[in-house]
């Protein structure tokens, strides 16, 4: 069985635990804190950063992009990345995006905790451009498809959902839903919808198929549909 090492509230590592649980692949959920004297990241990635997956004969993967190729090249079924040749670059483009934007809140999260006279503004303000223009270019790139990619979850909504999830979490001060911000984007519904999909994950415990919050019945998309009729 695999193994899984993450941390607590990590984007990385929920994309992880998101593809795994949708391909129907069991495995132990191992938390931990890598900062930590008592951490044994470094017996398993050099680079002591999460998230892991300890495969069976007890070696290791590392980095979240290798650890959902991995599992797509091992466990082809269900696919989370479309075949088509443009719509797997799309969904690569939305994974690029999503982990800078997350990148740059997590950034922010250790500046902050620096002495206040030891932050620097121009550096927390840097970040913040990253952020709102990662968002902004996930609004304009999703739009107001159902899916992001595609006709299916796919990596795609993997990596928008867990980066909205995760400023929610670490950057609640940059709420793009607000009224202040609505033509800061070209639409926001697509956005909105995985969000929402989060919202719903946090209630469920990401069960099968509820990970990002799809809570409708199996070959249903009555749950989004309704969301995306709210949402107008």
């Amino acid at each position: 069985m695999y193994r899984l090492i993450s941390a607590t509230p990590s984007p990385y590592a929920r994309k992880g635990r998101i593809a795994l649980t949708e391909k129907a692949i069991p495995f132990e959920l191992i938390t931990e804190v890598p900062w930590d004297s008592t951490t044994v990241t470094p017996r398993y990635n050099p680079l002591e950063k999460l998230p892991i997956l300890l495969l069976e004969d007890d070696s290791s993967i590392y980095e979240s992009s290798f650890i959902l190729e991995y599992l797509e090249l091992k466990h082809p079924s269900p696919p989370l990345v479309s075949a088509n040749i443009d719509e797997r670059l799309a969904a690569r483009r939305l994974e690029v995006l999503c982990d800078g934007v997350c990148d740059a809140v997590v950034l922010t999260f250790f500046e902050r905790r620096r002495q206040l006279c030891c932050q620097s503004s121009e550096w927390l303000a840097r970040q913040r451009r990253k952020i709102e223009g990662g968002v902004r270019e996930l609004a304009r790139l999703v739009g107001d498809r159902q899916w992001a990619v595609g006709g299916r979850l796919g990596l795609g909504d993997i990596a928008v959902g867990t980066a909205l999830g995760y400023l929610a979490v670490r950057f609640a001060e940059f709420d793009w839903r607000s009224p202040e911000r609505v033509n800061d984007f070209e639409t926001t519904g697509g956005l909105s919808l995985r969000s929402i999909i989060l919202d719903a994950a946090r209630q469920t415990g990401e069960s099968h198929n509820a990970k990002l919050g799809f809570e409708c019945l199996p070959g249903s998309i009555s749950f989004l549909s309704s969301s995306r009729s709210a949402l107008m």
